[in-house]
């Protein structure tokens, strides 16, 4: 298993799942202008979800055998566990965690930043071995 996190697949993985964070975390930021942060880190999630799915397909799995329908459904399930994860992180941390550590600045950013790194591991071999085997 630890082959799969010493890869170039893997690492190029990061960088595209990196960007997708990005527009996760930007998304983030600009849905919260009109709904709350709960509503709002879905939406950006959703957003990210789409941008990793196109650049995934197109610079990670590149050997891929599946159809562009079978990998989209295989890659919703898997982000479906993914979103669960950043969610309930994002959460914990802005409601719980942070709060009793006594900070009060950039709560909501920390927070969710720290929601969507957390899936990267379980993402990648989900995505491996189903979205795009």
């Amino acid at each position: 298993m630890i082959n799969h996190f010493m890869s170039r697949q893997f690492v190029i993985f990061l960088v595209t799942g990196g960007l997708a964070a990005a527009v996760n975390f930007g998304s983030r930021i600009v849905y919260n202008q009109w709904v709350e942060f709960s509503i709002a880190v879905v939406l950006a999630y959703l957003t990210g979800m789409i941008t990793a799915f196109v650049l995934a397909r197109y610079f990670v799995f590149t050997e891929s055998s599946q159809s562009m329908h079978r990998s989209a459904l295989w890659f919703v399930v898997v982000n479906i566990v993914a979103v669960i994860q950043t969610w309930a992180i994002s959460m914990l941390l802005a409601y719980y965690v942070l709060p009793r550590v006594g900070l009060t600045r950039f709560v909501p950013e920390i927070a969710h930043a720290v929601g969507v790194a957390v899936p990267v591991f379980t993402s990648y071999l989900g995505h491996k071995r189903f979205s795009f085997k």
